[in-house]
């Protein structure tokens, strides 16, 4: 082979190389950081993986907040009006936190159906509810008449 056609083509192969290899760490990245959404039906029906990192969502059942003694460590349950999820979450919860509000909480689920959430979201206005919340209260028909408008910030 000429020796100028053998440079041409090891230049080649290093820019295919070079682009599979930063394809393959930008997937890698983008698959470490997805973070899917899962309303208690589908978390209590099994449908969401343990020990990844997901999103659930829902309002907070009225008199399920558990505070535990002097520590950050709180236990309440978030629910889609059909199923229960519970969630437990050391650290402050938001200032807008209120039972009967919609929250999305991050975090993984451990074998006893339970999310142990590393952050709590709370919605910042009267009339916000999360979209994922509010999709997913209406397809199960759930969705209070007060958040029947949709008002997302979209």
């Amino acid at each position: 082979m000429n020796p100028v056609r053998k440079k041409r083509l090891y230049i080649v192969l290093a820019i295919v190389a070079g682009v599979g290899i930063a394809v393959a760490l930008a997937l890698s990245a983008l698959r470490e950081n997805i973070n899917l959404f899962y309303t208690p039906t589908q978390i209590a029906n099994g449908e969401a993986p343990l020990d990844t990192r997901i999103r659930a969502g829902g309002m907070v059942a009225e008199g399920s907040l558990k505070r535990t003694g002097d520590s950050l460590d709180v236990e309440f349950v978030v629910t889609d009006f059909v199923k229960n999820v519970t969630i437990r979450y050391r650290g402050i919860l938001p200032d807008l936190f209120r039972e009967g509000q919609g929250i999305v909480a991050l975090g993984k689920l451990n074998n006893a159906g339970e999310l142990i959430a590393d952050e709590v979201l709370a919605k910042h206005d009267e009339n916000y509810m999360p979209p994922e919340v509010t999709k997913a209260l209406k397809d199960s028909g759930n969705l209070p008449s007060d958040q029947s408008k949709p008002v997302s910030g979209e």
